[in-house]
């Protein structure tokens, strides 16, 4: 039971496909899970199912979540999707029969290549995540873990900066440790990119086409917006070195709105720039890929690590003193460099790496040129036919090509 709503609030909000859980909004929610099933599933576990999983699953068997949450694997600074309650019969990715026969088939196939029999029990019960590729687990297996919550997030290899196999992670020690780990990052009200810019807009939606009172929902959004994390408090107080966590949630804020004010605030208090921001990629590597050049550069004067491929990380015209200071950093001065900067406009830096490569540079160039022109020039003709979408759009396409064929060293 909630003590900010009382009992005649919560049967409203249940109206309205809203429930309240460890002081966490769930929308769209499902009736709870009957108790025949509860036990139907208690059978397939080899311990016993935890009291936070019960009082869950008899509020609700399914339902949103609209919260950031992020964990350490692997070395990499992860985000992980946790915005669905697994449910029977969603018959999509949300299906919790479905998922809970996928960890069977699962848990049978490595007890076969193991050579062992398996005893037929789950040690691991999927209950949320986000599709295929970031899940949800409790443990239900006996031992000083029993009833943690462990997370399971799809590698992707190759992909740069991202995991390069499949990793887990616990989140916390019981489900209501997970749900007090659910937090929200940016407050909906005033960033429309925050997580819960989808609580806001459901509430809207029950009040405009559902008859929900508009005081309740303005309670909903007042108890939801709680879970808002707060950086700037201990910014002011000049303490935020002394917390990582909130340290790197306002560098990513720095980085978003390309602010090197801020960032050059976070260098003056003492944070560090020196570990992962989103997957591997230090704060530097971010900031490019986020065409947050002003940031960047206030990384590199407080001494930031700088990536050998960092300049490969530009996709809009770089500035001619920030690709220099890159070089001084310890970038790697190669073709494909020289090429990423020609074809994002900045000519003038495109020499700049050119001169730092050394003999060979024009053949190395033309080669990475050609590859990369060619590429171009066929999504091109791809989007022109209307068989693909890009985010440069046909005209910033065939300006990358110009750009490309016109450049000589």
């Amino acid at each position: 039971m909630s003590e900010f709503f009382t009992a005649g609030e919560l049967l409203a909000l249940r109206e309205h496909g809203i429930a309240v859980f460890a002081d966490r909004v769930l929308i769209d929610v499902q009736p709870p899970l009957a108790d025949a099933r509860i036990a139907e599933i208690q059978a397939m576990c080899e311990g016993p199912l935890p009291q936070a999983l019960l009082d869950l699953w008899r509020l609700t068997a399914g339902g949103e979540l609209a919260y950031d949450l992020r964990t350490q694997m692997d070395g990499n600074e992860e985000a992980l999707s946790w915005s669905e309650l697994f449910y029977d019969g969603s018959q999509h990715y949300r299906d919790l029969r479905g998922w809970i026969e996928h960890e069977q088939e699962c848990a049978q196939d490595a007890a076969e290549q193991d050579g062992a029999a398996w005893n037929g029990k789950l040690r691991y019960l999927p209950i949320g995540g986000f599709e295929y590729c970031d899940r949800i687990y409790v443990v239900v297996e006996p031992g000083p873990r029993a009833g943690s919550v462990v997370a399971w997030k799809q590698g992707l290899p190759g992909w740069t900066h991202a995991l390069q196999q499949d990793s887990i992670a616990t989140i916390a020690t019981d489900l209501y440790g997970a749900f007090a780990a659910l937090c929200l990052e940016a407050d909906p009200e005033q960033d429309e990119d925050s997580t819960g810019v989808r609580v806001l807009e459901y509430l809207d939606e029950r009040v405009s086409a559902h008859g929900m009172p508009q005081p309740l929902a303005d309670r909903v959004a007042a108890f939801y917006r709680r879970a808002r994390v707060d950086w700037r408090t201990p910014l002011e107080a000049g303490t935020l070195a002394d917390k990582p966590g909130l340290a790197a949630l306002a560098l990513r804020h720095a980085l978003a709105h390309d602010d090197a004010g801020l960032v050059r605030r976070l260098a003056e208090q003492g944070v560090s720039f020196h570990a992962p921001l989103h997957g591997s990629a230090q704060p530097v590597d971010v900031a490019l890929s986020q065409h947050a050049f002003g940031a960047a550069q206030a990384l590199l004067d407080a001494g930031a690590p700088v990536s050998a491929t960092a300049i490969h990380r530009f996709d809009r015209e770089p500035p001619t003193e920030l690709v220099a200071g890159l070089l001084a950093r310890g970038a790697v001065a190669d073709a494909l460099g020289v090429a990423r900067c020609v074809a994002c406009g900045s000519p003038d830096a495109a020499r700049l790496v050119a001169r730092a490569c050394g003999a060979g540079i024009a053949d190395a160039y033309a080669q990475a040129r050609d590859a990369m022109a060619t590429r171009y020039q066929e999504d091109l003709k791809r989007v022109r036919a209307g068989n693909l979408g890009h985010y440069l759009g046909a005209d910033g396409l065939a300006a990358r090509v110009a750009n490309l064929r016109e450049f000589s060293l």
